[in-house]
């Protein structure tokens, strides 16, 4: 960040602190923000003000009005201007305060004389009311002056875009970090944007061509950080570059300064819709029918979706793969790979499809990597994604490089237009230790990405090498690391197993074991009744179950109490009991008494069903996870929903299970079988895992000459405390 600008950040909360009384700290950002707008909008004005005002008396002679009127004072205001800007009002900053009496309706006339795409601004900051506000605490004429003085000339010759973006957005952080935000509304350090740009971007020969024309969109725009950063990015290298911006935020005020931040730079404001992206009706997708070729985000994790289940499901349900949530849902606390799902859904038809295709870069926390059961989870996107050959990278990021969060992040890149090398493969690179730490730490942000880590890391994917190192810093010192591996797309699929083992028992009717019947329900259910509007035929019904509870309980103690070590063997002698007492033994209390009869006894016999197949032990269950074969086909040959048909698939990998079975298992537990109905295909990517490299603990004889060391510099503090 250039020293003028932190200086001018600092100048900005200076002037912040005038509010204090009125306002609480928290709520500094609503006046805050909009002036500051203001006077950048001013600012940019200032030079064609006359000219402008001179015209629009001329016109109103005329009696020109409406879209004629408009265009001609858009015109006045700037004459290469393509979006309107432009100010009908007298007054301007210096002038408001040539009128401290009526200053409240004064400013409030100037913001009125603002062309509509910038009324619209100040109308999302709804700081008509804050203007009322002021200047009944008497703090308006002091907040105005205090943006009258020169040192906040906020026209572009003298704070660039780029610069202004910056401002904006760390005032929105240290307001934020006062309202005590929560840590999923984060935003993106500005480093960390310039490496989506270089890693979208990279390779991407086309959008160096002069006059190409391209879109860049981002459904979670925020105050406009990652369209800016791309725009620039591009147009340094293709000055001859038409970008489009498009965007979607559901915060006001950010909505408002990122609209602000477009009109400034004459680009079309409309493009960035107000609502929530994965809302429904007028606030759901502000571009439902456009697709795009680039796109960026950096969407709210850990953040719940609850406000948006209800229209997320049931386009889910009903749309399926014709909607944007096909693939399935992620946990209701952590939402943010639909905002990835929706943005797949936006990218233009692939180029074997006769399309241009798209590319995407997204910033998630660890969860999209690996949460999900197998099944319409996280799994089925992951599964999805990649089955589709859709996922290129993912880059693995520091921790504490943002704002408001010190949590490990990692960005995705995703495409539907691979180059051929990179066709069916998934490359993952680890970022964690390019970084440098910051000499001020700002909220949670301690480190941040260099130009040479950006620079690395953008190598790194470029070279596209299995195995590729670097000199990272470890533990103080250099050291060489692997930092990045490429992987067939199959590497991260996984077939999830039930192991059986079967059921043995031992059964005897013994005084501890009848006991247990007390705790079986469908006993306990022999001495209640559901007639309660008839007190006598209630309480009939008790008295007999109590008595047939009763008899059962004479005739199980009258048995031989064993033990019997074979099921098969002892159910008859059971049901011959009862016979024998003329009492029935209906199924559900011949099961609770099996139940409670029995215990789990590995040298008894095995249990067997009806058919004679070996009933599974519920105890005993266990899943293994085996990769999947080395030379299976993808997409797999089965569905997304949760009860799916997975017949074909069993077909292709019961060798494959089996195999696992005999080597893995059977020499430990002999007697074991998989359930093959039971088993289930995920996806996860444990990047930690693939790169992690194990570091031998220091022999105990180091360890144990630097606690005598430290032992002795404490005796000799004591020996001088004492002294």
């Amino acid at each position: 960040m250039a020293s003028n600008t932190t200086q001018l950040i600092h100048f900005v909360f200076d002037i912040a602190n005038k509010l204090r009384g009125p306002y609480r700290p928290p709520q500094y950002r609503k006046v805050m923000l909009p002036m500051t707008v203001l006077r950048r909008l001013d600012c940019v004005l200032a030079p064609t003000k006359e000219q402008v005002l001179e015209e629009y008396e001329k016109l109103q002679a005329r009696g020109l009005e409406g879209d004629a009127l408009h265009k001609v004072l858009a015109r006045k205001a700037s004459k290469d201007r393509n979006h309107p800007l432009y100010n009908i009002s007298p007054y301007t900053f210096e002038k408001l305060l040539a009128d401290p009496d009526n200053i409240a309706t004064n400013l409030t006339s100037y913001i009125n004389g603002f062309s509509e795409s910038a009324r619209v601004i100040f109308e999302a900051f709804d700081f008509e009311s804050e203007i009322e506000k002021l200047d009944k605490a008497n703090r308006l004429y002091l907040i105005v002056k205090a943006f009258t003085d020169p040192r906040i000339d906020l026209h572009p010759d003298r704070v660039s875009n780029h610069d202004m973006g910056y401002v904006f957005e760390e005032l929105v952080r240290r307001f934020n970090e006062q309202a005590n935000e929560e840590a999923g509304d984060h935003f993106t350090p500005r480093e960390v944007i310039r490496l989506m740009a270089h890693l979208l971007y990279t390779e991407d020969e086309d959008i160096y061509t002069p006059g190409i024309v391209r879109t860049i969109y981002d459904p979670t725009a925020g105050t406009g950080g990652m369209l800016s950063v791309s725009e620039e990015y591009i147009t340094q290298q293709n000055p001859q570059a038409h970008l489009e911006l498009f965007g979607q935020e559901y915060n006001e005020e950010s909505w408002a300064i990122c609209r602000s931040d477009l009109l400034i730079k004459d680009e079309p404001v409309d493009n960035i819709a107000f609502g929530d992206t994965l809302g429904d009706g007028e606030t759901g997708d502000g571009h439902p029918e456009k697709d795009f070729h680039y796109m960026l985000a950096n969407p709210p994790f850990g953040v719940e979706w609850k406000p948006q289940e209800a229209y997320v499901k049931k386009e889910h349900q009903e749309l399926g793969f014709s909607g944007r949530f096909g693939p399935g849902l992620p946990r209701i606390n952590d939402g943010a790979t639909l905002f990835l799902l929706h943005m797949i859904r936006k990218m233009k038809p692939a180029p074997e499809q006769g399309g241009e295709g798209s590319r995407i870069a997204i910033v998630f926390n660890g969860s999209p990597l690996f949460n999900g059961e197998p099944g319409p989870s996280e799994s089925n996107i992951r599964r999805w994604i990649i089955e589709n050959d859709w996922l290129d990278a993912i880059i693995a990021l520091p921790d504490q490089l943002f704002y408001n969060t010190g949590i490990y992040t990692y960005i995705w890149l995703v495409s539907n237009r691979k180059p051929a090398h990179r066709k069916g493969k998934v490359q993952l690179i680890d970022g964690t230790r390019h970084y440098r730490k910051m000499k001020k730490s700002l909220g949670n942000k301690r480190n941040e990405l260099g130009e040479d880590h950006i620079e690395e890391l953008t190598r790194l994917y470029a070279d596209f090498k299995d195995g590729a190192t670097c000199r990272v810093g470890l533990n103080g010192e250099q050291a060489e690391r692997i930092c990045s591996k490429v992987f067939d797309n199959r590497d991260f699929g996984y077939l999830k197993l039930t192991v059986e083992r079967p059921l043995r028992l031992n059964f005897q009717a013994s005084a501890e074991r009848i006991q247990r019947l007390w705790q079986e329900t469908a006993f306990l259910n022999l001495a209640k009744s559901k007639k309660r509007k008839d007190q006598p035929e209630h309480d009939a019904e008790v008295k007999a179950g109590e008595a047939t509870q009763r008899r059962i309980l004479a005739i199980l103690q009258g048995m031989d109490d064993g033990p019997y070590t074979d099921r098969a063997v002892f159910e008859p002698v059971l049901k011959a009991a009862f016979k024998n007492s003329g009492e029935k033994l209906p199924a559900p209390i011949k099961k609770a008494i099996l139940h409670a009869l029995s215990e789990r006894d590995p040298q008894a016999a095995i249990c067997c069903d009806q058919d004679g197949n070996p009933e599974p032990d519920t105890e005993l269950r266990d899943t293994e996870i085996v990769p999947l074969p080395a030379d299976i086909p993808l997409p797999l040959p089965m569905g997304y929903d949760k009860d799916t048909d997975n017949s074909q698939l069993l077909d292709l990998v019961h060798d494959h299970c089996q195999d696992y079975l005999a080597r893995e298992v059977l020499p430990f537990v002999h007697d074991a079988w998989i359930d093959h109905t039971k088993t289930r295909v995920g996806y996860e990517i444990p990047i930690n895992r693939h790169f992690y490299v194990y570091e031998p603990p220091r022999p105990l004889e180091a360890i144990e000459r630097d606690i005598q060391e430290l032992e002795q510099e404490i005796l000799e503090m004591l020996h001088k405390v004492t002294q």
